[in-house]
């Protein structure tokens, strides 16, 4: 779980993250999943952008992607969600306490 401190320091990260994953309306796929797993071990933060086709509430589908990579919800902005995991073996942020 994340703390107030360590959210704003990873929103200030993801602040200058360019957005390279999108999601549009066919929503979440078993290789939509695993491509954001694989972006998640290898970088920790990333940044997704939900397309205008998506059509359910952007803050459920934060949840659920939360939920099935294990992942900490950082902010969700507009149509902009970021998500962040710890890389157990080689971790690349490391966060204040």
């Amino acid at each position: 779980m994340l703390n107030n401190h360590q959210k704003a320091q990873l929103k200030g990260l993801a602040s200058t993250l360019d957005t390279k994953y999108q999601i549009g309306k066919n929503e979440i796929s078993p290789s939509l999943l695993d491509m954001l797993d694989k972006a998640l071990v290898a970088k920790e933060l990333i940044k997704i952008d939900v397309m205008k086709g998506y059509t359910s509430p952007i803050m459920e589908l934060a949840l659920d992607l939360s939920s099935k990579l294990n992942a900490e919800i950082v902010q969700v902005v507009g149509r902009v969600v970021v998500l962040y995991r710890k890389n157990k073996e080689k971790p690349k942020i490391k966060l204040v306490k």
